[in-house]
């Protein structure tokens, strides 16, 4: 809880830096601010998404995914921190139950689909793209910085989760997933 005199705004970032855990000064464009950066805009579109109709059992696996990557966005501004890992490691395997449940009753995949179909679905390609550029800036900082692997490999599959619920959301609500349809070149 804020001190009642305590000021959200310090200054401190307006000369395009900011602090890491310990005490460190970094650019705010360090691999490391990308990370977590992009891991906290994937966090708060599942907030949107939350304010959307889920139904309870749905929202509480969003709720634990959420909580993860808040422990992973700790971890990625602190230099050597590792406390994410037991969380993201038993969650990869989570999710991986997660998804094989899921897709059970869904058609099997015959093509490429595109984003689209139900509002919900739709929402749901957003986080997938959203988690896989947070993924990708994860993967800079495991080359760079030393951030566990986990981190990414957990990141990777919430995408393929994403993408699983994405399809469970059209099937549920009636709509089809969008096939995509190779453009065929005209003749002339």
């Amino acid at each position: 809880m804020l001190d009642a005199t305590m000021r959200i705004y310090t200054k401190t970032g307006d000369d395009g830096e900011t602090g890491l855990f310990g005490n460190v000064r970094v650019p705010k464009t360090h691999l490391r601010v990308e990370a977590y950066g992009s891991v906290d805009e994937l966090n708060s579109f599942l907030g949107m998404l939350r304010a959307e109709e889920t139904d309870e059992g749905r929202d509480a696996e969003i709720r634990e995914i959420q909580a993860a990557l808040f422990d992973i966005g700790a971890d990625l501004a602190t230099p050597g921190a590792k406390e994410s890992l037991e969380r993201v490691q038993a969650g990869i395997q989570e999710m991986e139950g997660w998804i094989d449940r899921d897709s059970e009753a869904l058609p099997p995949l015959k093509t490429f689909i595109l984003p689209g179909g139900h509002r919900l679905a739709a929402l749901y390609h957003v986080l997938r793209t959203v988690c896989r550029r947070a993924e990708r800036r994860v993967w800079d900082a495991v080359r760079e910085e030393g951030i566990p692997a986990p981190i990414g490999t957990y990141l990777n599959r919430l995408s393929d989760l994403f993408f699983t619920w994405a399809r469970q959301a059209n099937h549920r609500h009636g709509t089809p997933d969008v096939e995509w349809v190779r453009h065929a070149p005209s003749g002339d």
